[in-house]
């Protein structure tokens, strides 16, 4: 069942991460990229689609990508350069449409006023237009997927992957849907798959042949009640603007129930950076740390803290993490845990935040075990649009940026940094060491670059706006 005459798009950057990695840096075009942390606990943020043809993918722990993509190139993640390509992306989307519903950094939907009532073929020649647009404004790939509402266009944006658009038309939607797994659905994750698998449902199609009752008896009544609904396509969702988060996180459910502390503090870091990516994505800092942890009984347990200060510190805030996780883990077993950050404010000034140690600077605002007896095997999919990829970094933060940045002797360069040279121009980081630093300096617009080496120490090195290796110089009137 569909709503006559409707017509709603996703888009999808597609690798966004790793396809700005290999765009502004070009010696790494059409080769394996992994974005992320690079220490002993870094998770991929990205990879390329080099990267994932050897089983590399986004959440993975680093340790792991690598040794399944050896050859790849690790790369920390540049915040500031995302946001910034995100926002023209979103612009493009606007005119597009009135009304836009950002769903994460890479990805948004949208229901354009020309489309209503369109048929499949104008519907067609409009996502084309709109991913050559995108690819105008920002040198990018992406891919869109056109339906009768949310839960269509995205599965088809997913079927469109990489670089491509597909419209499915109503009357061929039970056709695309029906066979394919379960999980294609938004809202269904390991653990409603798991429930599902067990009495024998592993296809859309299964799904909304089974009897509600049956649903709802298997998944909950508020979660079994609207996937089911979703499977049958039956999705009048609105898309709408979101307004300013009053608050940042992210969760996750284990289908195998957490023993080990060490198990769960370990999550709780995963958790803690994924909403920190948030949170810089974003441009904002947080005063409050909640860990929510629930146990196989459906009972939830949290602890907040919060400080004076708003901090973006990614050390600080998994710290305080870390300490309330002790605390609020229940006894038997870990089926979920949560970090949000809130007490949100805007453009913190960094030296307040970076002058604040893990230890000292905190006050304690504990709250009282929270008891909860809702069965709800997974998020609602109306709510699991607020959770991003789950593409956490690591241990890397910002760095200073400007020509000419003075450069702090005891921080050396790292790979990955961007640098700009007195004659050379703009390049990056490819290794650093023993006093010495070897860049190779290219940008968008120059194509691949020579790399040089030189003494860690020149002058002639300063760390340089990550924005500029993806500017494109202004045409010469």
């Amino acid at each position: 069942m569909s709503t006559v005459g409707r017509w709603v798009l996703h888009l999808d950057m597609d690798a966004f991460f790793a396809s700005v990695e290999q765009l502004t840096r070009p010696t790494l075009a059409d080769r394996p990229v992994l974005v992320g942390g690079t220490g002993g606990r870094g998770v991929v943020a990205g990879a390329s689609y080099q990267a994932r043809a050897f089983g590399a993918r986004s959440a993975m722990p680093m340790g792991q990508a690598r040794r399944r993509c050896p050859h790849a190139t690790v790369l920390p993640p540049r915040f500031s350069l995302y946001k910034v390509i995100s926002d023209e992306v979103m612009a493009v989307l606007r005119e597009a449409a009135p009304v836009l519903e950002p769903i994460s950094v890479d990805e948004a939907f949208l229901e354009p006023p020309a489309l209503v009532g369109a048929g499949a073929a104008e519907v067609e020649e409009f996502c084309v237009a709109l991913r050559a647009q995108v690819r105008a404004r920002t040198g990018l790939p992406a891919s869109v997927g056109a339906g009768s509402g949310k839960q269509v266009a995205k599965i088809a944006s997913e079927l469109a992957k990489p670089d491509g658009h597909r419209v499915v038309d109503p009357a061929v939607e039970r056709a695309v849907l029906d066979p394919l797994p379960v999980r294609s659905l938004w809202g269904v994750g390991p653990v409603a798959e798991a429930s599902l698998r067990r009495v024998g449902v592993e296809t859309i199609g299964a799904l909304a042949a089974m009897d509600p009752r049956e649903v709802t008896g298997v998944l909950g009544a508020a979660v079994g009640t609207e996937l089911h609904r979703l499977a049958r396509g039956i999705d009048d969702r609105p898309v709408a603007p979101r307004g300013a988060a009053k608050q940042i996180s992210a969760e996750t459910t284990f289908e195998h129930d957490l023993t080990q502390m060490s198990a769960v503090l370990a999550e709780v870091g995963r958790m803690t950076a994924a909403a920190h990516r948030r949170l810089l994505l974003d441009g904002r800092a947080a005063r409050t740390v909640t860990v929510k942890a629930r146990n196989a009984d459906f009972e939830t347990h949290t602890r907040s803290e919060t400080t004076a200060f708003a901090s973006t510190d990614l050390a600080v805030l998994t710290a305080v993490a870390h300490r309330l996780a002790r605390t609020a883990v229940p006894e038997g077993g870990v089926r979920l845990v949560g970090v949000s950050l809130s007490g949100l404010s805007d453009s913190p000034p960094p030296a307040l935040f970076e002058a604040v140690p893990s230890e000292t600077g905190w006050v304690a605002t504990e709250t009282p075990p929270e008891t909860s007896s809702e069965r709800s095997p997974e998020t609602p999919p109306a709510v699991a649009a607020e959770r991003e990829h789950p593409e956490p970094g690591g241990e890397f933060g910002p760095r200073p940026g400007g020509r000419g940045a003075p450069r702090d002797p005891a921080e050396p360069y790292r790979a990955g940094d961007d640098l700009e040279h007195a004659e050379f121009g703009h390049g990056w980081v490819q290794g650093a060491g023993k006093g010495r630093v070897t860049v190779r300096f290219e940008t968008r617009a120059t194509g691949p670059g020579r790399a040089r080496s030189f003494t860690a120490s020149d002058p002639d090195l300063a760390f340089a706006d990550p924005v500029a290796s993806w500017r494109l110089p202004a045409p010469a009137r």
